[in-house]
């Protein structure tokens, strides 16, 4: 899985890394920034990996650990079993987010003066710190189990489910 292999080299980015985000921030995206390791968002950002109740898929176990490292289990659970997205203020409350600005001008503002702020810090701390917590991650991920991810992309509900989301109409699920 080559995403897999982005995402782990957007991790292994020596300096801290700033996720910025306005608006949605779904499937790929939220996945996008959880690697970051530091989040912000806009009022209007929102966040959720909808597979459940719309193409029928499913995650890389290195992404299942991802968002369990971020939010917990109980958390992912219910934002992926549900697919609904979380708000702002939520994603704040859920450590998702580290802060919420009011507007999009105001979250560019504060990307750029955490990007400063962090460039002045002692830069072996931040890289030594950043790639300790990556290091415990990893030994958390188990190996991918390629059984689940084709019980998934090889089913009925796939298709039915990328058919559903590209002719814009709610899937009829089988559980085949």
């Amino acid at each position: 899985m080559r995403i897999n292999g982005l995402l782990d080299g957007l991790e292994r980015i020596p300096i801290p890394t700033i996720a910025a985000i306005a608006g949605a921030c779904t499937g790929g995206g939220s996945t996008i920034a959880a690697c970051c390791d530091i989040r912000i968002g806009a009022a209007n950002a929102r966040f959720g990996v909808p597979i459940a109740r719309t193409l029928g898929n499913c995650l890389s176990m290195a992404n299942y650990v991802r968002l369990v490292a971020l939010l917990g289990q109980a958390r992912v659970k219910d934002i992926l079993f549900t697919g609904r997205l979380v708000d702002a203020a939520e994603a704040h409350t859920m450590g998702l987010l580290s802060e919420v600005l009011p507007d999009y001008a105001t979250l560019q503002t504060r990307a750029d003066e955490l990007a400063r702020i962090l460039a002045s810090r002692a830069p072996l701390t931040l890289r030594v710190t950043k790639e300790a917590l990556r290091r415990i991650k990893e030994k958390m991920t188990p190996e991918e189990d390629s059984s689940m991810i084709l019980m998934c992309y090889m089913s009925n509900d796939f298709q039915e489910g990328m058919n559903a989301f590209l002719n814009k109409r709610k899937p009829k699920w089988t559980g085949t």
